[in-house]
Parts: structure tokens; C-alpha cells; sequence
């Protein structure tokens, strides 16, 4: 069993508070870390202070390369993140390798991006008090920035908030998920390897006292949260005056028309339905079908589901294993008997052993039911029938979350009717809600979250602009 010191101000160490990570598979600790409390931020958040205006200074030529040291290291030492991740979080070892992957790109993109930040020359003589005078736009950083990272990809999307911020010139402050904080304290040891100066970024799990003031200190002026919308709603409450991201997930849908190639639809939704049991922000979770291919898509959709191989996250041909923890299990298996209850039918699974969700396949649900109206975050999906697009498109908006929607459709006027009327911050076109890559604009409205991520918008949101004019 391994134990990590934390990251803080530019150094490893240890507090009074241990915190041991459990891998929910078979309950054994993996890892042993420790807890920051007020007095370490504040350590923390005084070197970050400190380097500040050094780190606004160092050049693009040496942000890329360590930003691209960070990827190579990543790439070099992927296999044994891989298992890290998978023990801390109970993530198939496929899907652990394919996130460590991501890690690795998403730093590539900022290495790029880094090279071509903002600038803009504006005319300035477009009415008569500008005659004469021209004006230089440039990005300056925005300065300390505070990260909270969720379990369910505990490396990817810290990175998301750590790449951008090295690649801007800001100091980052990250707070990973107390259950899943080992990957990113793998990466803390890559990252102290680099030029960056000591305390640019630090990676500390933290008591509540301590998290919630990433979310109040005005020193921080933007905060990064990806998690639930309680949780980030709340925290914009309380977060002043500072700018703030949020990534809150949702209920994401799809939609299978009678035209979509159905060997491609079902091999992509099964896994977008059921990959790491269902948590993921952009898990697809609500199935709208044609009533003309209704039942030969929910056949062929259930015989798949029952193919997918339950066990060890660390085999490498386990599909699905356990979720995150017990209660969360809980909560979905009492989700799921609501709804029966309620009338729907349960067409595939809906058992719990322990912290594990069978595959669960649902019809004959309403908008009102949990498992519809809120996001499920595990192996559950529910499947129904349309008659036109636009009562689909209608099917699919009435929902308070909008992060992304997948439609399968050779038909252009329905792919211009998707992407212009379906309310969400992604449409993807003959794939599922699910898919991602990491320089793509990434986000959602309602109360799916506010602003983008993605490694050039997230730079964007780090940034402020300042004119010269003369």
C-alpha cells in the first residue's frame, strides 16, 4: 500500500489528517494520503501569490515544453497511472489506460495552444472620436485559479483545469475528489519534475473547511468546479466576485431515427449507456426511437447489454464493475423500483450486490420519474418510442439539463433541425452524447453548467483582455 504526501506550494507533505482511498471493488485500501486543512491552503495560496508575476513572464517556448514534458511523462508512465486509476476508482483498466490517454492529449493541446494566446489589432476610427488612433488588444492571466475535480475521471478532468492554467500563465490551486485523489498526485510528482516555479500548481485534497474557501477567498479570481448541480449552483452563490466555470452533467439523450445504420447505433450506445456504470457527465441515459424501429432497436439493445462482462476493474476484459461507492448504488436501485412502481417496465436488470448496478434497461417511463427527470449517474437507461422528429426534439428538450445530445440520422434536414433547435451545448451527429475530445468547446446550459470547457476556452476563461489605444 502506497502513501502519498501531498502537494502544496511547491512541496510534498504530510498533515494530521490521514485519509485512506478505498478501491470499491473489493474494499481493500489501495492508498494512503492526507487532508489539508485552512492552515496549508493558506500555504499554499501564499506561494501561488508569490510566483505570480513569474509566471506571467516565463515564455510561450517554455510553457510548451513543459507542458510537453508533462505529456511525455504521461505517455511513458501510462500503465502504472492506468492501475492507479483503476484501483482508486473501480474503472475498467480499458477505460483507465483510454483516460490516462486523454490526460496526455489534453497537455499536447495546451502545449499548442499556449503558442497562439490572444491578440488583436483594432481600428479604431470607425466614428470620428477614433480618428487618428488605432488600438492593440492583448490577453493578460486572470491570476490564481482554484480546480475541484470529481471521481469519475480523476485525472482527465483535473487536467482540464491544470493544463489550461500553465498554459495561461496562472497559478492553480486543484482540489481532487476525496475518494479518487491518487492519479492526480501521480501527476503532482510529473508536474514537480518540470521548470514551472514552485507553487504554480498545487494538488491537495481537503477538509470542507478548507474546499469551501476555494469557493469564497476573493484571492481566487475564477473557480473551475465540475460536479453536481447542487453542489455548483451553491457554490456560484457564495463565490463573490470571482468568474466561475461550472460543469454540472445532466440527462443525456439520443435520438435513433428510422434511417440510422443500427449495427453502428447499438455498438455506440451500449457503451455510451453502461461504460463505467453509467458515471459520466455525458452518460446517455434517455433512448427516444422511432416507433418504425422501436422494437427491433430495444431487442438487439438488450441482447448486447447482456454481453457486457461484469468483474475485476483491473481484467482487461471487464466491461462494468462496481460504482463509486455503496450509498451511490443505493440510490440508483431505489431509483429504479420507483419507477417500476410508477409503472414502467423493466426490460433488463435493475438487481444491486454491494456497490454494483446490473445493466438496467427501462420503458414506459414518464418525464416525472427520477430516473428520467434527474441525472442517474449509473447503469440505468431508459428507451422509448417517437412518432416525428419534431416530437422527439420536443422529448428530448423537456428536461431542465441540457450538456449534449446524440442523434443517428442520414437525413440533412433533420441533422439542420437537430443542431439548430435541440437545447443543449453539443449535438453529435450518428454518435452518442458521450463522445469528447479534449480541444472540442465543452459545456452545457440550463442546469447543465455555465461557460466551456475545452483546452482553448478554458484558456479563454483564464484570461482577461487590455487594450492599448494610441
Amino acid at each position: 500500500m502506497a502513501d502519498y504526501k501531498i502537494y502544496f506550494g511547491g512541496e510534498f507533505m504530510e498533515t494530521s489528517r490521514r485519509l485512506d482511498v478505498v478501491n470499491p471493488y473489493n474494499k481493500q485500501v489501495v492508498g494512503t494520503t492526507y487532508q489539508a486543512g485552512p492552515e496549508e491552503l493558506e500555504f499554499a495560496i501564499t506561494k501561488a501569490e508569490r510566483v505570480k508575476t513569474e509566471l506571467k513572464k516565463i515564455p510561450s517556448f517554455k510553457r510548451y515544453e513543459i507542458l510537453m514534458q508533462i505529456a511525455t511523462e504521461l505517455k511513458a508512465n501510462r500503465d502504472h497511472l492506468a492501475k492507479v486509476l483503476c484501483l482508486e476508482s473501480a474503472k475498467p483498466l480499458r477505460s483507465a489506460l483510454a483516460e490516462i490517454d486523454r490526460a496526455a492529449q489534453t497537455f499536447v493541446v495546451a502545449a499548442e495552444e499556449c503558442k497562439r494566446l490572444p491578440k488583436e489589432y483594432l481600428s479604431l476610427d470607425w466614428t470620428p472620436a477614433g480618428e487618428g488612433k488605432e488600438g492593440f488588444v492583448k490577453y493578460f492571466p486572470i491570476g490564481l485559479v482554484a480546480g475541484i475535480a470529481p471521481f469519475n475521471f480523476p485525472m482527465n478532468l483535473a487536467v482540464h483545469k491544470i493544463a489550461p492554467a500553465i498554459a495561461a500563465g496562472c497559478p492553480i490551486i486543484l482540489k481532487p475528489a476525496s475518494s479518487t485523489p491518487l492519479s492526480t498526485l501521480e501527476l503532482a510528482k510529473i508536474i514537480d519534475k518540470t521548470a514551472l516555479p514552485k507553487g504554480a500548481v498545487s494538488i491537495i485534497p481537503m477538509d470542507r473547511k478548507a474546499g469551501n474557501q476555494l469557493v469564497t477567498d476573493e484571492r481566487f479570481k475564477l473557480l473551475s468546479f465540475t460536479g453536481s448541480p447542487v453542489v455548483g449552483w451553491e457554490m456560484k452563490r457564495n463565490a463573490g466576485k470571482k468568474k466561475v466555470i461550472l460543469e454540472l452533467g445532466g440527462n443525456a439523450a439520443v435520438i435513433i431515427t428510422p434511417t440510422a445504420h443500427m449495427e453502428n447505433a447499438i455498438a455506440k450506445c451500449v457503451v455510451a449507456g453502461f461504460s463505467y456504470s453509467g458515471q459520466i457527465c455525458i452518460h446517455a441515459q434517455r433512448f427516444f426511437v422511432h416507433e418504425s424501429v422501436f422494437q427491433s432497436f430495444t431487442s438487439l439493445f438488450i441482447t448486447a447489454a447482456k454481453k457486457l462482462k461484469q468483474g475485476d476493474p483491473l481484467s482487461a476484459d471487464t466491461d462494468i464493475s462496481m460504482m463509486i461507492d455503496e450509498e451511490n448504488a443505493k440510490r440508483v436501485e431505489t431509483w429504479v423500483n420507483d419507477a417500476v412502481r410508477s409503472g414502467a417496465q423493466l426490460l433488463l436488470g435493475g438487481k444491486r450486490t454491494g456497490a454494483f448496478v446490473e445493466p438496467t434497461i427501462l420503458t414506459n417511463t414518464n418525464k416525472e420519474m427520477d430516473v428520467c427527470r434527474k441525472e442517474v449517474f449509473g447503469p440505468v437507461i431508459t428507451i422509448e418510442k417517437y412518432g416525428t422528429f419534431a416530437e422527439a426534439v420536443e422529448m428530448l428538450n423537456d428536461s431542465d439539463f441540457g450538456l449534449q445530445a446524440g442523434v443517428f440520422t442520414v437525413n440533412e434536414l433533420e441533422i439542420n433541425t437537430a443542431f439548430n433547435t435541440i437545447e443543449t451545448g453539443g449535438v453529435i451527429i450518428n454518435d452518442v452524447p458521450t463522445f469528447r475530445v479534449d480541444h472540442m468547446p465543452y459545456g452545457g446550459i440550463k442546469d447543465s453548467g455555465l461557460g466551456r470547457e475545452g483546452v482553448k476556452y478554458a484558456i479563454l476563461d483564464m484570461m482577461e483582455a487590455k487594450i492599448l489605444v494610441k
